[in-house]
């Protein structure tokens, strides 16, 4: 009787869990094709035209475009330097290696508010204007420290004689490099890349210490919620769930393409 119990409540339970997280993207959804107009509250009437017009509410597509410029130039820097420490904290052993991994874990249990009001002042003591440019400065420097911790976790289960064996067929280390390590990294390098990315272009706290007059499209939504959020917003939300659940299911199907690939050898 126990051992049916367990059968049954651990998918039950995991189903109810699965269906809660799903209920604020369903409702955006949903919401997302409402003829409600600028208030954006109850549901008023099914309509295309928020699909067909993303850009109708005001400033909306503005916000957008600022976000996704300002989450792809973070993620650049943040893989670039976050790829470059991972690799040297594994691979290199110096005298102050404990207390680099210890600096680089800081930015993740620091509260964002303290981690924002931190960087405000750095920026108004230094005399920065306030704007796109401190935006991405303060999240590529967050956005770092989750880098390293994915990279580093690829770079270390990485076997090391296959470097070695390189340099015996009088492989440089740069050939041993590109044509070794980088591949083997890359998935590593790929998804510590799309995380940074999602955290950069979903956070609020830090950007709304550090953005001025720039509104970025979290700081959008915060504003409208208080009138109701555009149905034009829920349209952009919709659009980025549905491209991200497509570049996860085509990275599931090309491993396993790959997998396959390799097994038939």
């Amino acid at each position: 009787m126990r051992q049916v119990a367990g059968r049954w409540l651990i998918p039950v339970l995991g189903g109810l869990a699965f269906l809660f997280l799903l209920v604020p993207i369903a409702y955006v959804f949903a919401y997302s094709f409402n003829d409600g107009g600028k208030a954006n509250l109850t549901w008023q009437g099914f309509t295309w035209e928020n699909w067909q017009n993303p850009c109708g509410a005001p400033a909306v597509c503005e916000a957008l475009g600022n976000s996704l410029q300002i989450s792809t130039v973070a993620t650049i820097f943040a893989t670039l330097l976050g790829t470059a420490i991972a690799i040297g904290l594994v691979r290199y052993r110096f005298k102050f290696n404990a207390m680099a991994n210890m600096l680089i874990f800081l930015p993740l249990a620091t509260p964002e508010v303290v981690l924002g009001a931190s960087l405000l002042a750095q920026f108004l003591n230094i005399g920065a204007d306030l704007g796109i440019g401190t935006i991405i400065l303060a999240h590529t420097m967050f956005c770092i420290s989750f880098v390293v911790v994915t990279v580093k976790a690829r770079v270390a289960s990485l076997d090391a004689r296959m470097e070695e064996a390189a340099a015996d067929l009088y492989a440089s280390p740069i050939q041993a490099f590109w044509r070794i390590t980088f591949p083997l990294l890359l998935p590593g390098i790929v998804a510590a890349a799309l995380l940074s990315f999602a955290i950069s272009f979903d956070d609020f706290i830090i950007t709304n210490f550090n953005s001025g007059g720039v509104d970025t499209f979290p700081k959008f939504i915060y504003v409208a919620a208080t009138r109701g959020i555009p149905a034009q917003a829920n349209v952009i939300g919709s659009a980025m769930f549905i491209v991200a659940l497509l570049i996860v299911i085509g990275g599931q199907i090309l491993a396993s393409r790959r997998a396959r690939m390799l097994a038939a050898r």
